[in-house]
């Protein structure tokens, strides 16, 4: 515990400005009556559904090594601006802007009514209408993170010591660490959704988010020789994520020092324990993009042929949801206003569902998750992941390490890709320390490859520990754009895993 005290974020100013104006858009695009727009009057539009969320959201990171420091805005993190979405009795339309003011809402009325007669144009007679759901009842209407330092109070300045520091410490800790990378960035965001029907507003939320995330790599060399190791910290709040980074020096230090005596891995399948950020990776790429079902949509993802059936051992329990866990992608709404969810979507080894924004959802005949996600008001919402982990389960890791006659304990997650219309899977681990007759040897085995078939992977666990940990230090893309702030985690597994 640090013993701060923890405080709420304020309220945006500049969406309290802004709400009563797109309340008025909202009566305006879905009433029937008349209403004064300037020195001329204009008659409602009368759409069946009106939403419009408007976005406020500012970041910055920073970074340092030997080739300096680096300040700079967050492309990612800020932009200020709204999106509407219409929906006419079949179809659904949107329209984003950065300024909204009054004299204009004719003329977002009249872009949306072309949108949707150039859509119907296209369509046909092959036209799938589209059903917008009501909205579930949510009691909370509003949000605010809690957070202990504020990196906008701390300042420019204070966060680029307090990195300085950190690096300095990895640097005199063994002459063989050439190089030491600190990063960090944050970001505030304010979010307010509206929706209305019949000229009047039947939804208000807002919510008020800041998250923070840092990184360190250390890198080591022994003659030609260069290695390093990395890890990620993130929390739903601000510069007190500094606290355990600081604290993990010594251990980044071993890790890349260690990896200077590494060897290369025979290729085969063993017993392997994966350590939290590498159980994450596998939940992430197994069954992550795996169950976003507006690929279910699309008929690109062979799990819409396995719900109701098993896809891994009984001991397996898999979540995603914004509500499922405290990390940087969790929220109170998503991007299309929906609730957020705690998805179970493996239950005891059963995959029970996917997880859906509105309109696939819509198509699908199925209720939304809250899992509509945008890289910015410009962008479309799709289905996305937030918080995605493995149930935490009743094994302590001795104990699991204690079972392995031979085979290797694989953390550092690096990177991972996935095939959900094969359900192949391929991962980067940093590091593989070998045990042999239950005891860890001290020997590294560097880099590895993951590699195999998600089902016969998830089918082959066999114990899981009893705490899990997440990570919301990166982002996921939808194949090469679209990036928006994940987290994924879980337990220690131990399962049969092909490594190469």
């Amino acid at each position: 515990m640090s013993g701060r005290k923890k405080k709420r974020l304020a309220a945006d100013d500049y969406l309290n400005v802004v709400r009563p104006l797109a309340a008025e858009l909202i009566e305006y695009l879905t009433g029937s009556e008349e209403y004064e727009i300037g020195c001329e009057t204009a008659r409602g539009c009368g759409f069946r559904d009106a939403t419009i969320l408007f976005v406020n959201s500012a970041g910055k990171k920073y970074g340092i090594s030997k080739a300096g420091t680096s300040i700079s805005d967050d492309r990612l993190c800020g932009s200020r601006g709204f999106v509407i979405r219409v929906y006419d009795g079949e179809l659904s339309a949107e329209y984003s802007g950065c300024e909204l003011e009054k004299s204009i809402f004719p003329d977002i009325a009249g872009a949306l009514l072309r949108i949707l007669s150039e859509a119907k144009r296209r369509a046909g007679k092959r036209i799938l209408p589209e059903r917008i759901l009501e909205a579930e009842e949510q009691p909370e209407t509003e949000y605010f993170t809690e957070y202990e330092i504020h990196p906008e109070e701390l300042g420019d300045a204070a966060i680029v010591s307090q990195l300085d520091k950190i690096r300095n410490k990895a640097l005199a800790c063994d002459e063989r660490v050439t190089d030491c990378s600190v990063s960090c960035a944050y970001r505030r965001h304010a979010e307010l959704f509206l929706r209305g029907s019949g000229g009047k507003i039947t939804i208000q939320k807002q919510q008020n988010i800041l998250w923070m995330t840092s990184a360190m790599t250390v890198l080591a060399a022994k003659g030609e020789e260069l290695k390093d190791y990395y890890r990620g910290y993130s929390n739903l709040g601000g510069a007190e994520v500094f606290d355990r980074m600081e604290s993990d020096v010594a251990a980044l230090v071993g890790g890349a020092v260690a990896l200077l005596d590494s060897e290369p891995i025979a290729p085969g399948e063993y017993e392997c324990i994966c350590a939290p950020d590498v159980t994450g990776m596998i939940a992430h790429e197994a069954f992550g993009h795996g169950v976003e079902m507006d690929m279910f949509v699309k008929k690109r993802a062979l799990a819409e042929q396995y719900i109701g059936k098993s896809v891994a051992s009984p001991l397996v329990t898999m979540h995603d949801g914004a509500s499922a866990a405290q990390q940087t992608a969790s929220f109170l709404f998503d991007d299309e206003g929906t609730a957020a969810h705690d998805t179970v979507i493996i239950e005891k080894g059963i995959l029970k569902r996917g997880i859906s924004d509105v309109r696939s959802a819509a198509r699908l005949g199925t209720e939304p998750t809250g899992n509509g996600r945008r890289e910015s008001y410009r962008r479309k919402a799709y289905t996305r992941m937030t918080n995605t982990f493995f149930e935490p389960g009743t094994d302590r890791l001795e104990d699991m390490i204690a079972s392995v006659s031979y085979g290797f304990l694989l953390e550092n997650a690096r990177s991972g890709m996935e095939d959900p219309k094969n359900w192949g899977i391929q991962c980067m681990v940093n590091v593989a320390r070998e045990i042999r007759n239950g005891a860890l040897t001290g020997k590294i085995f560097s880099p590895i490859v993951l590699t195999g078939y998600v089902p016969t992977l998830l089918k082959s666990i066999s114990m899981i520990s009893d705490r899990a940990e997440l990570s919301g230090s990166g982002y996921c893309g939808k194949g090469y754009k679209e990036w928006v702030k994940v987290s994924d985690g879980g337990p220690y597994i131990k399962a049969r895993i092909r490594l190469g």
